[in-house]
């Protein structure tokens, strides 16, 4: 089921008015059927694969929190990883991983005949696979007890308004919300519709208008002139900030009007003023996902070594971060590329700021100097 469907606009209601209807003690069961439906909406039997991700990071989950010692979870935390990871690489990347080898094979003259996998990708399951590893990963660090009421776990894995597009939450921020109580409250519902509303109005009117103009100009870029292809970019830009964030601010809407509080995921990126504050800005739930469960690790020796080795411990794991950011977002070669680019930008403006500063500092020092 997608936001922008007549069976979302009659779902919705109907769940919002049963969940303010229904006891407090059974709503998590309620907010589970629905989350649960709404996703067997778009194909059933892929439901099967969000039920094994919560029952393995359950089960991991608890396991981890009768052990003591960081040690003793570890063996739980790989079992979350590898069956989380392993599930999204069979579905995500094992047909680029296939074509890779194949091309390299064929690089040095080795035909072989490796089949491919005939299978459609999930819709969200990028989503939800790192929205439930944080959690794994936030339990073994200590930083969270395992949750011990499965159907809640089940609900914060598959909450319908983020399901499918974001925000990816932390369990630190959602999971213990599915334990208070909301009751109705008509400025809360009434801003919440009216994030819905403007959602909507990015996605169908900006987006999704913008769009026409972007394919008819990419389909066919031979044809077309220099002002054209100019305003066909920046319209795709357009297009992909209203698209994304307008999805957001469903979801965020949506969640408000039941009572729950999903977190900013897009803050004006478009007027960012450098690439790292884009990235600050722009789908904020997946940057920092990326920097608290791969960077920090990556980078945490840096503070014993020397200046220049920390330079480099700093500069690789940036690069190898952006490059998992830029496969997080698609299984090409091209999404890789996209991704070292960032990394590159982003080490280019982090070496070069206090050449920055200090150039910026003089031009003022001279224009000060220079007024009578």
């Amino acid at each position: 089921m997608l936001f922008n469907s007549l069976q979302f606009l009659v779902f919705f209601p109907i769940v919002a008015v049963l969940y303010f209807v229904a006891p407090s003690r059974f709503r998590w069961a309620l907010l589970l059927v629905a989350s649960y439906y709404f996703y067997m909406c778009w194909r059933p039997e892929y439901v099967l694969l969000i039920m094994l991700s919560t029952g393995i990071d359950y089960f991991a989950a608890l396991k981890m929190g009768a052990c003591e010692k960081k040690p003793a979870r570890r063996k739980y935390l790989w079992l979350s990883l590898v069956a989380n990871l392993g599930l999204l690489f069979t579905f995500k990347y094992a047909n680029f991983a296939t074509d890779t080898l194949r091309d390299v094979l064929g690089f040095a003259n080795v035909s072989v005949d490796i089949p491919m996998l005939d299978v459609l990708l999930p819709i969200g399951i990028s989503f939800y696979t790192f929205q439930t590893l944080s959690y794994s990963i936030d339990v073994y660090r200590g930083q969270r007890k395992p949750e011990r009421h499965l159907g809640k776990f089940a609900v914060y894995v598959a909450f319908f308004p983020q399901l499918v597009a974001g925000p990816i939450e932390r369990s630190r921020d959602l999971l213990p919300q599915f334990g208070e109580i909301h009751r109705f409250e008509y400025e809360r519902a009434k801003s919440g519709l009216t994030l819905m509303l403007w959602g909507f109005f990015k996605k169908l009117v900006i987006a999704d208008q913008a769009a026409i103009y972007v394919n008819a100009v990419y389909s066919n870029p031979a044809e077309q002139g220099g002002l054209s292809l100019l305003i066909g970019s920046y319209l795709f830009a357009f297009q992909i900030y209203c698209d994304f964030s307008g999805y957001s601010d469903i979801a965020i809407g949506a969640s408000r009007v039941l009572g729950f509080r999903l977190n900013e995921n897009f803050r004006r990126p478009l007027l960012s003023r450098s690439i790292g504050e884009f990235w600050e800005r722009w789908h904020i739930s997946l940057s920092t996902w990326f920097r608290d469960y791969v960077f920090m690790p990556l980078s945490m020796s840096r503070s014993m070594r020397s200046r220049a080795s920390i330079n480099i411990v700093l500069y690789s794991s940036l690069a190898i971060t952006w490059t998992l950011v830029g496969l997080w977002h698609g299984a090409s070669w091209n999404f890789v590329i996209w991704g070292s680019y960032q990394a590159v930008l982003l080490i280019a403006a982090r070496a070069l700021r206090p050449w920055v500063v200090r150039a910026t500092r003089r031009a003022r020092a001279l224009g000060s100097a220079s007024i009578p």
